[in-house]
């Protein structure tokens, strides 16, 4: 199962729930059954930077799982 980390700010939509397990094969998988189930939070999803497996990736949507992947979501850091 991969293991999903959710930021504080989108654990805001699950009741505080930060940690989920979920039995997907790409990122894409993810974000549908997270918005499928939290619709609300789609806009503060896009505005999330995404970890996987310990690598920070820009487009990720595509990018393979395997069952002991972990997917971190964070607050993006932008620059000035």
């Amino acid at each position: 199962m991969v293991r999903i980390v959710l930021s504080e700010q989108l654990a805001g939509f699950t009741g505080g729930e930060r940690e989920l397990s979920m039995e997907v094969d790409r990122y894409r998988d993810v974000v549908v059954r997270l918005l499928a189930r939290w619709p609300k939070m789609h806009a503060s999803l896009e505005r999330t930077a995404v970890a996987i497996d310990g690598q920070i990736h820009q487009d990720a949507l595509d990018a393979p799982l395997r069952a002991d992947s972990e997917v971190f979501f964070m607050p993006r850091i932008e620059g000035g």
